[in-house]
């Protein structure tokens, strides 16, 4: 007979991206909230953690995103860059 392993508890399955910026730091507002409560069982506060961490990186990624289009409106403000793309 061979003995089984105990089942390991699987972090929460990927959350899809949230709509807008705005919704996700609407989210994640929300999460540190609940965080400092400090009433979370550990594989739900794991979970929570997990989807903070996903949702701080897609701020970050959209930030990114908008500063570079900043400065390609600046850089054509100025005449240095290409025109509009119709």
């Amino acid at each position: 007979m061979s003995a089984k392993k105990p089942a390991i508890p699987s972090v929460a399955e990927p959350q899809p991206e949230p709509a807008t910026y705005e919704a996700a730091m609407a989210e994640l507002e929300q999460l540190v909230r609940g965080l400092e409560t400090g009433q979370m069982p550990l594989d739900e506060l794991l979970a929570q953690h997990q989807r903070g961490s996903d949702l701080l990186a897609y701020c970050r990624d959209r930030l990114a995103q908008l500063e570079s289009q900043v400065e390609v409106l600046k850089d054509q403000a100025d005449g240095k860059g290409p025109g509009p793309v119709a």
